[in-house]
Formats: structure tokens, sequence, C-alpha cells
């Protein structure tokens, strides 16, 4: 049952909205089609990631009032805890938010990377008609040439190198941004650092060896995924700073 409504929810339509694109975008480059593909997915879930990186802003700017609340309430929990759910109260902000926003994107995401993982389009022919819809557009080839130089139907370590350095880049700004540490001392201050540190140092080498050893298709929905999020994360320096410190204000 939960494979039948991932399949008919996520998997169907993001595997559709491909094979139309690969009609539709001229030479029927599948390369072209991905990052069509990944942009479409990410604007969808645009809201969602917004709505997180708003909390992640405003939150950074409580840090000083929450670490003021724990110091003075720091031998009665209870109290702590009801002055620092009032101060989210207050500054109308949702600490969930961006664990709610994880898990709408998980399925989303999951479904976007298999159907580049396991349907071929090696071949017109092999695409997979069964789950087409009726109005879906069938191309007649299919080009695994991205924009008639780099394959991305095999191993390509140029297109991984280029998902790593985007993971390490987004990695970066984010670090520098919305996620970066608080900088306090304690086990949560090393728990930031060490995450910080694999987040900017390891998961780009991981992004790199899964794109290597899969295809240039998954290597490139990496890329458009990691040029997204920092365009969204310089977005969010940029304009919503202000919006942040409006909500934590007491009016």
């Amino acid at each position: 049952m939960i494979s039948t409504f991932f399949h008919a929810v996520f998997y169907n339509p993001i595997y559709n909205a491909l094979v139309a694109l690969v009609a539709l975008v001229p030479g029927s480059d599948v390369g072209v089609a991905v990052i069509l593909v990944t942009i479409i997915i990410r604007l969808i879930l645009l809201p969602f990631s917004l709505s997180a990186a708003r909390t992640q802003r405003a939150m950074k700017f409580l840090e000083p009032k929450l670490k003021e609340i724990k110091e003075k309430y720091k031998n009665d929990k209870e109290k702590s805890a009801l002055e620092t759910l009032a101060l989210y109260r207050e500054a109308r902000v949702n600490p969930f938010a961006s664990i709610l926003t994880v898990f709408i994107q998980i399925p989303v995401l999951l479904a976007l990377y298999w159907v580049f993982y396991y349907e071929p389009f090696s071949a017109a022919s092999a695409i997979n008609l069964t789950r087409l819809y009726a109005f879906t557009p069938i191309p007649h080839t299919t080009s695994l040439q991205f924009l008639g130089i780099i394959s991305v139907a095999g191993k390509s370590i140029f297109l991984a190198i280029l998902a790593g350095l985007s993971q390490f880049f987004q990695a970066h700004m984010a670090l520098s941004g919305t996620m970066k540490p608080s900088g306090s001392g304690g086990m949560q201050g090393d728990f930031q650092k060490v995450m910080g540190m694999q987040l900017k140092y390891v998961f780009p080498f991981l992004i790199a060896a899964i794109s290597y050893t899969t295809s240039g298709a998954i290597a490139l929905y990496f890329i458009t995924t990691n040029l997204a999020g920092s365009i969204q994360e310089w977005h969010v320096r940029r304009t919503l700073d202000a919006e942040a410190l409006e909500r934590i204000t007491p009016k």
C-alpha cells in the first residue's frame, strides 16, 4: 500500500514530467530535461524551503535571548522551558518548521533520485510506457549527450567533480548563514562543529562518489539541486533578514 501510494503520488508524476520534457526540449536532450525537472521540483518545494529558512534565520537572532533564559533559569528546567516557549510564541517562530519541511521533501527527493537511477533513457524504446499518463507526450528519440558534449548515461568524472564542488559551495554558504554554528560551548556546540565539518568537507566527497558511481544524470541532479540551494541561501541572506528581525521584535 505504501509503495502504491509512493508511486502514484511521487514517482509516476516525476517520471511523466521527465519523459514529457525529453519530448519537448530541443534535441530531446535528457540532460537538459533532468535539469528542468529538478528546477520544477525545487520551485514546488520552495514555499516549504523558504519557511524553514525563515525559521532558521529567526532562530539565529533569538540565540542571545535563549542563552539569557537558559542562564537565568539554569536550576529550574521547567521554568526555562516555559519561558523559551513564550519567547517562541512572542516571536511567532515554530522551531519544528525545519523538521516538518525535511519530512515533506524526503519522499519527493527520493522519487526524483530513483527516477534518474532506475529508469533508462538509452533509447525512446526504453521508456516505460506503462507508467505514462494518457496525455504525456512520448519522445521519438532521446539524446544522452548533454549539450552534445557529455554523456549522462554512464560515469562522468567531470560532472562528479562539479557535483562535489557545488555541494561544498552550498554547504559553505549555509554554514556562514542560516546554519552557522552558534559557537556556544558544551556538548551542543561541539556537536554543531562536528556536523558542520562533515557537511562542508565530508559530504561533498560523498556526493561526488555517488555521482561518479551512478551516472551523469544523477550528477546533473545534484549539481542543479546544490546550485538552487545556494541561490535560495543567497536570497534568504539578502532579503529575509529584515523580515526575521521584524518577526522577533516584540510589538
